[in-house]
């Protein structure tokens, strides 16, 4: 049997999704209103998939999911309007049906405005979308597009 990649700590591949803080982003106070960081690491999720070849489009034909099950997030400065941000995120953990996604929200200067992990469940729909959903043991080969060098 060769070596599975479960390990406590996995050593990912780092992915950038940058984004700008908007009008529409901000609370009456003129700062970041707290959910859309949690949008944003939901977006840095699925972009970290797409650079590994699994992108919504393939996912959805191929019946996956990868359904969110627990999110959290520390916010350590205020984020404003027009700021430019990027998140970094990584692979913390792959479970044998589940991974941590690790996010860290930096703006433009490297000033750290958040961080946070989802976790999430790897799936399959019987017969596409709304259909019933089952967890699936994450395959190895998936795993691997995720290993750092």
């Amino acid at each position: 049997m060769g070596t599975m990649l479960s390990e406590v700590q996995f050593r990912s591949i780092v992915g950038s999704f940058h984004c700008q803080v908007q009008w529409g982003d901000c609370d009456p106070a003129g700062i970041i209103f707290y959910p859309t960081y949690f949008r944003w690491m939901d977006a840095a999720c699925w972009a970290l998939f797409a650079g590994v070849g699994y992108t919504a489009k393939r996912m959805r034909a191929e019946h996956l999911a990868m359904p969110l099950v627990s999110a959290d997030c520390q916010f350590l400065y205020p984020a404003e309007q027009s700021d430019r941000c990027e998140v970094r995120s990584r692979i913390e953990r792959f479970g044998d049906k589940s991974f941590v996604i690790a996010h860290e929200v930096q703006r433009e200067d490297g000033m750290a405005l958040a961080k946070g992990a989802e976790t999430r469940v790897w799936g399959k729909f019987a017969n596409g979308p709304g259909t019933r959903l089952r967890g699936l043991a994450i395959p190895e080969e998936l795993k691997a597009l995720f290993l750092a060098a």
